[in-house]
């Protein structure tokens, strides 16, 4: 018997634990997540792409079973009994439990909401239970160079063999029996599809689940050009609050809008000056960013795993390759039907409750898929290799846990620093001015619900608590926030100047106690955020589309 089976009946026998939500509490958590169906016109697509696109769901759908291993180890059995559990109370905690992918409340801290359930692991489940972080740095450092970057390294796990001793366990070998299924689904894809950009990145995408070598699939993925844009895969390390060093398993499965991705191609042309006015200092600027720039405008019709738990995803910077990133640069991916969903469901209810009303009027669309699009090509900006004591290194290694709350922020602020920038050089409509700081002011309030031990949550907290101490926003007799006009865009600068300064320098110590003094919910951001209950949090997907796909091509 698998040792967590025991243990997982056990904890639901706890119906009547304190402090645990019963049904009506559960009912109530679940109206955080405004139900949204996410649908794309697939009318144009011959039957050759829609067969590909159903392989690609298929494959996709299995991204959910690893990364729920990923997170946790006990949560694929505690799935199977929640999936039994028949009663109104069993339904609520097994339908929390798909949104969450997991038994931990995203949005509450990751509390527990099922009985007997343990405090999130910040290890999840990357690295052997019982194991510290001191006992693994040591071991890591113990290691020659190559065996080092491995166990670091995107792509393994560590685990203790027979006698006890630690050793880095390849993601090929970890998950082999649902990634030989994925890949399989792949090389049928790639074989439906016609076009010849994405038949290479399946068959590449394919060979790496197999090989655990990324590096072609990625740039195979940076190269694709195709109607249908697939992101499958480990990419994102929140899910590894030690070292944020894991990559943790996704896929979306996209259709390109064509006309609002060639509108966006010119931003990507800006990249290398945006770089080069970066309020840092010169010595750490790259003066040749990588060659391709792609901006992708897509409609997403399936996500699963990483990219489908909790707050959803809007857009996404990737890969996070460093050795792709420095080559051949990074892909910027806007999810558009997904940003139009959360605009109405939550940016515009939130906006009437925390603005004051002359603000009301500034909040816009387009200055929040602006904004979205300019967070996720300053994450390619910056700070990103460094050469710390005689040897290579990275921001994310240096940082470690602060590093992706910090590099949240970082993506934020600077991104609205750019857009001033690509306003004030007539690349974008003088009119944007008007609507983006008070559209930002009121996506700050959207994103802080989330919840800080959302890396996303925690650095928007420490941007809205430095322009209220720089006076560029002001809070009201009524506790309505506004935007002080004269003051946003150095307190905006100023920000950004401190980051990239920290990430230049791989000074974890000031990162940590950055976040520590401002990562935090003040009092007066309190307040606001309690007259919100009524406004949903976030959207939750439903994918109608992927299901007639299934249903056309078993």
């Amino acid at each position: 018997m698998h040792p967590v089976l025991p243990f997982c009946a056990a904890l639901l026998l706890g119906a009547g634990a304190v402090g645990v939500p019963d049904a009506a509490e559960l009912k109530r958590l679940q109206t955080q997540y405004a139900p949204v169906d996410l649908t794309v016109d697939l009318a144009r697509f011959p039957e050759s792409e829609r067969k590909a696109l159903a392989r690609m769901v298929q494959a996709g759908r299995l991204m959910d079973g690893i990364f729920l291993r990923q997170s946790w180890a006990a949560s694929p059995s505690l799935l199977l009994q929640l999936a039994g559990d028949e009663t109104a109370l069993g339904r609520a905690r097994l339908r929390f439990f798909l949104v969450n992918r997991g038994p931990w409340d995203r949005l509450e801290h990751n509390r527990p909401f099922l009985p007997g359930v343990p405090a999130k692991p910040g290890a999840a489940n990357f690295y052997p239970a019982g194991v510290t972080r001191e006992e693994l740095s040591a071991w890591q450092a113990s290691l020659p160079a190559e065996e080092r970057a491995r166990a670091a390294g995107f792509y393994t796990v560590i685990r203790r063999g027979p006698e006890g001793k630690l050793l880095a366990v390849p993601y090929s070998q970890e998950y082999q029996g649902a990634l030989a299924e994925a890949a399989a689904l792949l090389r049928e894809a790639a074989a439906f599809t016609t076009q010849p950009t994405l038949k290479a990145f399946l068959a590449e995408r394919a060979d790496a689940f197999l090989s655990n070598d990324y590096y072609a699939s990625d740039v195979a993925w940076m190269e694709l050009d195709a109607s249908i844009e697939p992101t499958i895969g480990p990419y994102e390390v929140y899910e590894d609050d030690w070292f944020n060093a894991k990559a943790a398993f996704e896929s979306f499965v996209t259709v390109r809008d064509e006309a609002a991705s060639a509108q966006l191609a010119r931003f990507g042309a800006e990249l290398q000056s945006l770089e080069n006015a970066l309020p840092l200092e010169e010595r750490f600027k790259n003066p040749k960013l990588g060659a391709l720039a792609p901006i992708r405008v897509v409609n997403s019709l399936f996500s699963s795993g990483d990219g489908n738990h909790g707050v959803q995803t809007a857009a996404y910077n990737l890969p996070n390759d460093e050795r792709v990133i420095q080559e051949k640069g990074s892909k910027r991916v806007m999810l558009k039907n997904v940003q139009e969903a959360k605009y109405q469901k939550t940016l515009l209810p939130i906006a009437r409750v925390v603005l004051v009303p002359a603000d009301q009027q500034r909040v816009g669309f387009d200055a929040f898929f602006a904004e979205i699009l300019m967070h996720e090509l300053m994450h390619g900006l910056g700070p990103h290799s460094l050469h710390v004591a005689g040897r290579s290194s990275t921001v994310r290694e240096q940082l470690q846990d602060s590093y992706s709350p910090l590099e949240e922020a970082k993506a934020d602020i600077s991104g609205l620093w750019a857009l001033q920038q690509l306003v004030d050089r007539g690349v974008v409509e003088r009119s944007m001015q008007r609507t983006m700081y008070a559209t930002f002011l009121a996506s700050a309030f959207r994103t802080v619900r989330f919840g800080l031990a959302d890396a996303h949550g925690k650095g928007i907290a420490l941007q809205i608590n430095w322009l209220l101490d720089a006076g560029a926003l002001r809070v009201g007799t009524d506790g309505r926030f506004s935007v002080v006009t004269d003051r946003v865009q150095e307190a905006v600068r100023s920000l950004t100047a401190e980051i990239l300064a920290i990430q230049a320098a791989g000074d974890a110590a000031r990162a940590r106690a950055l976040l520590a003094r401002m990562g935090v919910v003040r009092p007066e951001v309190q307040r606001i955020v309690d007259r919100l209950k009524g406004v949903p949090v976030d959207i939750a997907p439903r994918f109608p589309t992927a299901e007639r796909l299934a249903a056309e091509f078993p």
